[in-house]
């Protein structure tokens, strides 16, 4: 019999790798729009294509055709196309912003997931929930502030993410363990795969430079794309595993570990780095996500 101490340890060091890895994602999405002229569609195209084309041979090799063997299809595939949009959202916010920037924004989605569940699901939300959600989203703005003097409604793009991968995640609650998470990962790939190949069809059409449809212009350049497309196949299934060894409130405050990643990254590679003001802001947001965390696990455990 598994040791829960063990298992639980085991969970928080695969979750701190995930966390720490996953931001490479994001910096190669930069790289590429920044030195190599991909546009954000297209990059977010590749980036659930060669997840398909990475995972799939292996997936199917092990599990055979379970991994299509979905009970929920259509729900799986609708995860997928959320997590497209949202990744091409994404995608085109790191164009134009310091990737820090990007993924403190972001971090509002644990505040749209909590008040999502008091909605729909009825979950009970104290007053001191709600108002560590209006404190994170204060933070929040605190760091956009600055970037919407600069970047204008782009700044906005990483609210626009968080509310759709929030639904994705409320998807993931909604579905529950009808399907294995093999299953779930392959067919939500397909489904982003599907989404962005019409995406990039409509956008190339209408002129928008954020689609236009292209190659890698060099061998770097696929091979960054391939690395995008293993670690966002091979980075998730990782945090599947860790949430099957450690309960999720144990977990979620290491997602924090992906703004160290990323500010790490974007110095390193682009010069970026938050100031103080911003800093400011990114403090309140994880202390708001991180008492809101602790006080689940507090309900919980009553």
């Amino acid at each position: 019999m598994s040791d829960p101490h063990q298992n639980s340890l085991k969970g928080m060091a695969i979750m701190s790798g995930a966390m720490v890895i996953l931001p490479t994602m994001d910096a190669i999405a930069k790289y590429m729009a920044t030195f190599e002229a991909m546009s954000p569609g297209q990059v977010t195209f590749y980036r659930f294509f060669f997840q398909i084309a990475c995972t799939l041979p292996i997936l199917v090799a092990l599990f055979g055709l379970k991994a299509f063997s979905a009970k929920r299809p259509w729900m799986n595939i609708l995860r997928g196309v959320l997590h497209g949009a949202a990744s091409l959202l994404f995608f085109v916010a790191v164009k134009y912003m310091p990737l820090a920037d990007v993924f403190a924004i972001y971090f509002v989605e644990p505040f749209m997931l909590t008040a999502m569940s008091a909605v729909f699901l009825g979950e009970k939300v104290g007053w001191r929930r709600w108002m560590a959600i209006a404190v994170g989203f204060g933070g929040a703005m605190i760091v956009i502030q600055p970037s919407y003097e600069i970047f204008g409604l782009k700044a906005l793009l990483p609210v626009a993410c968080a509310f759709l991968f929030s639904l994705y995640l409320f998807l993931n609650r909604a579905i529950g363990e009808a399907d294995s998470p093999l299953t779930m990962q392959t067919m939500a790939g397909i489904g982003g795969t599907v989404f962005m190949a019409a995406a990039l069809l409509v956008g190339s059409g209408a002129g928008n430079a954020n689609f236009t449809i292209s190659l890698p212009a060099s061998g770097l350049g696929l091979a960054l794309l391939l690395a995008l497309g293993s670690i966002s196949g091979y980075a998730h299934l990782l945090v599947v595993r860790a949430f099957r060894l450690a309960p999720m409130s144990l977990l979620a405050p290491f997602q924090y570990f992906e703004i160290i990643s990323a500010t790490v990254l974007g110095y390193a590679l682009f010069n970026d780095f938050p100031n103080f003001s911003k800093w400011i802001g990114i403090f309140i947001i994880i202390a708001s996500g991180l008492f809101i965390i602790w006080r689940e696990r507090q309900q919980h455990s009553r």
